[in-house]
C-alpha cells in the first residue's frame, strides 16, 4: 500500500482516539494503569513515526525528491531524537 498524507493523517487521527479511549478506560476502571501505561507507549511510538514520515515525505516534496521514497523510522531512531 502506497502511504499518502491523507493516509498518515487518517491514522494519526485513528491513533489519538485510541489514546483517548484507553484514558477513558482507565478512568472507568476496565483496564490497570499498568495496562494504560503499555498501551499508550505503543501508541506514542506509532504517533512519533507518523509524524516523522510526514516530516520526511514534507522535506523529499520540497527537495524536488519523490515524497514515497519516504521510509517508516523504527523506535530507536524516532524515540531517539532531541527536541
Amino acid at each position: 500500500m502506497v502511504t499518502t498524507d491523507k493516509n498518515l493523517h487518517a491514522q494519526i487521527t485513528d491513533l489519538i482516539a485510541h489514546e483517548k479511549e484507553l484514558r477513558s478506560q482507565l478512568t472507568d476502571g476496565e483496564i490497570t494503569p499498568e495496562e494504560e501505561h503499555a498501551q499508550l507507549r505503543e501508541v506514542e511510538v506509532q504517533l512519533d513515526q507518523c509524524w516523522d514520515l510526514l516530516r520526511q515525505r514534507d522535506a523529499l516534496r520540497r527537495s524536488g525528491g519523490d515524497p514515497d521514497d519516504a521510509e517508516v523510522r523504527s523506535e530507536n531512531v524516532v524515540e531517539g531524537y532531541l527536541n
